[in-house]
């Protein structure tokens, strides 16, 4: 397997309940690969790997410091890993004053990892005596005392996002409203106000792929405002989901069979959308008519 030249690594640390969990979900919807709280004794085997595969080039390691040995572990192995030309390295130190922390601890009612038996203080004091070179070893220090988990998301979004790898994308789904509506969909359209293709016997068994049919959809008098309009507001409306954070949508349109008409519209706005968006198409319940008549 050949290799990538260079291998991103992100090293996510910090003050147990500053954020780490959060961080991590946000790596994820970046697109990297995470991995919480691995054994350094493994990391050697994981990076052999990760070469072998030629695949992964962004990870996220999210590593709790729980006693001075697994500290030792992990300094160890970010020395021999700075000096690898095949990864570079990033770690992005996650902190909160010691009050916010123990406000989080008594939200959640856990127990500190370092203060099992002692006291919750104690705990978060010594965590930071042990965290403090880790610290000065970072790229990138988030103190999280003041910010929302959607803040959070935000500051690591603008700091690791690459432009030119989106990260928002469209799922689009025609379906049939016989067969129930799609409990996965964020924008739900019905298109039964269109002529159906159904009707005709020349179509009745052709799907909204087939180009006689698509063609006899959109050459409605209807269709056409309505898909302009439809198409104009969700380009309208997509930014303002990717501005509240959001990494992917799910538009549904449905017709009565998920067949014909909502086949070919769906068909449509993924050829347009995806000259703005990464977009997966899928028609759920284009093949059910033919799947029942089959078993009949």
């Amino acid at each position: 397997m050949q290799q990538p030249d260079t291998l991103s690594l992100v090293i996510i640390t910090g003050m147990s309940g500053a954020g780490k969990t959060v961080a991590m979900q946000s790596f994820e919807d970046l697109g990297y690969f995470c991995v919480d709280n691995m054994p350094p004794s493994l990391l050697p085997k994981f990076w052999e790997l990760v070469k072998e595969s030629g695949k992964i080039t962004k990870i996220a390691l999210v590593i709790d410091l729980r006693s001075r040995a697994f500290y030792d572990e992990i300094i160890s192995m970010l020395s021999s890993v700075d000096n690898s030309n095949f990864v570079s390295t990033k770690i992005l130190f996650l902190d909160a004053s010691n009050e916010e922390l123990v406000s989080r601890y008594k939200e959640t009612r856990r127990s500190h990892p370092l203060a099992m038996e002692g006291r919750l203080m104690d705990g978060i004091l010594k965590e930071r005596e042990l965290l403090a070179e880790m610290r000065s070893r970072a790229q990138l220090v988030i103190d999280t005392s003041d910010l929302s988990p959607r803040q959070l998301r935000e500051e690591i979004f603008d700091n690791f996002k690459v432009s030119d790898n989106p990260t928002f994308h469209l799922e689009i789904m025609s379906f049939g409203f016989k067969y129930g509506l799609p409990i996965d969909a964020d924008i739900v359209m019905d298109v039964r106000f269109l002529p159906n293709p159904y009707y005709v016997p020349a179509y009745r068994n052709k799907t909204g792929l087939d180009k006689p049919v698509y063609d006899y959809v959109m050459a409605q008098p209807t269709t056409e405002e309505f898909y302009t309009r439809y198409l104009d507001l969700l380009r309208l409306i997509m930014p303002g989901y990717v501005n509240e954070g959001k990494t992917s949508m799910t538009i549904a349109i449905g017709c009565t069979g998920g067949q014909h008409r909502s086949v070919a519209i769906a068909s449509r706005l993924a050829k347009d959308l995806g000259k703005e968006y990464p977009v997966d198409v899928t028609h759920r319940d284009m093949s059910k008519r033919k799947e029942t008549v089959n078993r009949s």
